[in-house]
């Protein structure tokens, strides 16, 4: 009788011990956390804008109507000027 009751009671604490005993690769790992995820605002590129041409515009006693004109770009300075040319129809100053 001593026997089986021996036997189970090994059996039984030798699956309890198993169940509840961990790997090492379990032991090391932490617990799970929530993985955080962050993305940027993607923000679309347009055409740049034309380079800036500031224009100081002066009329005389007289009525003519002269400009001058400062920027970083040579060739949209000299747009602005003929269309200010076209349009005003005035001499252009330096």
């Amino acid at each position: 009788m001593m026997k089986p009751f021996l036997f189970f009671f090994l059996a039984f604490f030798l699956l309890s011990c198993e169940s509840r005993s961990l790997s090492p690769q379990e032991k090391s790992e932490p617990s799970p956390v929530p993985k955080v995820r962050v993305e940027r605002e993607k923000v679309e590129k347009g055409d740049p804008l034309p380079p800036e041409v500031k224009i100081k515009l002066r009329r005389d006693d007289k009525g003519h109507t002269s400009w001058e004109l400062s920027g970083s770009d040579a060739d949209q300075i000299l747009k602005v000027n003929d269309k200010l040319k076209k349009g005003l129809g005035g001499d252009s100053a330096r």
